[in-house]
């Protein structure tokens, strides 16, 4: 039997991912300029995308296995942070919740151990 807490745990960077992601998406928005031609709009948000598609995988695969979670946020954190080091407001904006994410998946991954193996 689950505790409300081990729910939260687990639900919580479920939550923060998706809204990451929203947060994410709205970079995308500044493709669309008027006078662009619409294959043009569509190729840029296509490509304006990408990270919002990688984290959406990421989110998917970590749904049930926190562990990838944790590791494939705290990768993305060190090469967001590793590609735009000269820009430090931009490293805490993007890559702190990224990191954040991961430490929850990886709480997340702890809990779950320790309850299946107090199950077993």
């Amino acid at each position: 039997m689950r505790c409300p807490r081990s729910d939260w745990i687990l639900w919580m960077p479920r939550v923060l991912s998706i809204l990451f992601t929203g947060f994410l998406s709205l970079f995308a928005l500044d493709v669309f300029v008027e006078g662009r031609p619409g294959l043009e709009i569509l190729a840029a948000l296509l490509i304006h995308l990408i990270p919002s598609f990688l984290l959406a995988i990421l989110l998917i695969l970590a749904w049930r296995r926190p562990w990838i979670g944790a590791a494939g946020y705290a990768a993305l954190a060190a090469a967001y942070g590793m590609i735009s080091w000269h820009r430090p407001l931009s490293v805490a904006l993007i890559a702190g919740p990224l990191l954040l994410i991961a430490c929850l998946y990886g709480l997340a991954w702890r809990v779950l151990r320790r309850a299946r193996t107090a199950d077993s």
